[in-house]
């Protein structure tokens, strides 16, 4: 009798058990009563939500992080439900959602800014006041004044001059080392140039340990958010609020010199910031001013930082490129004759522009792009339910054969026509595009012209493989040789 009872046990309810366990997110979201009763017809794009809790989230890190083949999780979909319109529900970073990788769902979700409110996953790490969380007219004030003080011709030409005199300085500390870690070392320039534009911080602990607190938070930036000592999450969160009590005493520290010199001067973003007033006299509260100063730091400071470690990755593996990079940067050089070079001279860089598209499309800083769901909206037959994210998948777009040829080849040749339409989304879309993306051009733009005309390297590890998580770059950070042309 105990053996047929445990027979019975072991092929009828564990099996259940199992079945449960695996499609227990689509039935707690109600997924299949919503597929049979759908009134208008619509329903729900095809997908699993995974395990409970997790969802989706290990068979994730399966493909990015133990199989570090990012693009075939986004395969393996297509494969068992079909391209249809290049949707799939699932369950991620702790939310039911919809993976979009078509340029026409990214571009619907783009231009429908009232349906699909602007979101990272974790609101908290970015600041709850910063451009990248506020909605409606509050972003877009924010948004004008940013764009003007970093991204307009004017902005960028004193920009452009500003950041020079380290660059140069740096490139000349690197070859006198002889062998350097990139990644580390981009990260340096990048984020003391970021802090003087952004706040005025000149090199120094203190901007040494701002660094090492935003490194921090950047990792839990995708962290699932489990805000609990030992974290990933947590500590982020941690890194964060240090790093606030860093830029609130820059804050009482302008505030004491506005009084003492009796007049507002704007010498970079934080002084603008603080002294911003909308279309009804309204200025910032301090609050505000302190999300968003460290909202765009976190923005452009990573991804610059990685776009340039990029750089010197794929022109070592690309020496034809690198080549005409060079010829053509060393004509500028010779009519400069020693000055330094301004933005009109960077407008005059054709194949220097190629290379930084080519660059910051296969670089992928972000891989994809959050939003919510602010009403159940129909696309195509296909239904995304209220409060929902959807994760507008943007690597996918940037590696597909389908929207460029041959995409993992380091060829900035094929901008001499322009991408397919929605099929290069680096810097978002719409209303909330990145509002520093020239300022993130520029940067890239001069060091490049620096780096060319005066200097070679070589990679020591010219196969190292790819960390995925939490931004793309090869296991040795791009360890190269360095030293300057004779």
């Amino acid at each position: 009798m105990e053996v047929t009872v445990g027979l019975a046990w072991v092929l009828g309810v564990v099996p259940l058990l199992g079945w449960l366990f695996w499609w227990w997110n689509d039935i707690w979201y109600g997924i299949p009563v919503k597929i049979r009763c759908s009134a208008s017809g619509t329903k729900l794009p095809p997908g699993q939500m995974g395990i409970p809790f997790f969802g989706e989230m290990l068979t994730f890190l399966w493909y990015f992080n133990v199989l570090r083949r990012p693009d075939d999780y986004i395969n393996s979909k297509r494969r068992k439900y079909g391209d249809g319109i290049g949707m799939y529900r699932t369950h991620l970073f702790g939310s039911p959602g919809i993976i979009a990788c078509s340029p026409s769902i990214t571009k619907f979700v783009f231009q429908s800014s009232s349906k699909f409110i602007a979101e990272w996953p974790n609101n908290e790490i970015v600041g709850l006041n910063s451009i990248s969380a506020v909605q409606g007219t509050a972003h877009l004030r924010i948004k004008s004044f940013i764009t003007g003080a970093i991204n307009q011709p004017d902005a960028l030409r004193r920009i452009a001059i500003l950041i020079q005199p380290l660059l140069i300085t740096t490139l000349q500390s690197w070859a006198q080392k002889g062998r350097i870690v990139a990644s580390n070392e981009t990260k340096k320039v990048t984020f003391e140039n970021i802090g003087k534009i952004f706040a005025s911080f000149e090199p120094g602990p203190v901007l040494e340990r701002l660094d090492k607190l935003f490194e921090g938070l950047m990792k839990g930036l995708r962290a699932y958010p489990i805000n609990f000592p030992g974290t990933t999450y947590h500590h982020a969160l941690q890194c964060r609020k240090r790093a606030i009590a860093i830029f609130r005493e820059k804050i009482e520290k302008k505030k004491e010199k506005n009084l003492q010199g009796g007049a507002e001067i704007m010498n970079d973003l934080m002084d603008g910031l603080m002294q911003f007033k909308d279309d009804e006299g309204k200025q910032l509260s301090d609050v505000e001013v302190l999300d968003n100063i460290a909202n765009l730091i976190f923005a452009g400071y990573e991804s610059t930082a990685l776009s340039t470690m990029w750089a010197l990755h794929y022109l070592a593996k690309y020496p034809n490129v690198l080549q005409k990079l060079r010829e053509e940067n060393i004509a500028i050089s010779k009519s400069k004759n020693g000055e330094l070079i301004t933005i009109d001279d960077v407008s005059k860089m054709k194949y220097t522009n190629k290379v930084i598209e080519e660059t910051i499309r296969l670089t992928n800083v972000a891989a994809m792009i959050f939003r919510t769901a602010t009403e159940d909206v129909e696309f195509k037959g296909y239904k995304i339910p209220k409060n929902w994210k959807i994760m507008l998948w943007v690597r996918y777009l940037h590696t597909n054969p389908e929207n460029f040829e041959d995409p993992l080849c380091f060829n900035p040749d094929r901008w001499n026509e322009q991408a397919k339409p929605g099929t290069y989304q680096v810097f978002g879309g719409g209303t909330r595009i990145c509002a520093g993306n020239m300022l993130a051009r520029l940067q890239l733009a001069i060091f490049l012209h620096h780096l060319s005309v005066g200097y070679k390297w070589d990679l020591i590890n010219p196969d190292a493989k790819i960390c995925y998580l939490a931004h793309p770059k090869p296991v040795d950070g791009v360890e190269i040789t360095f030293s300057k042309i004779k």
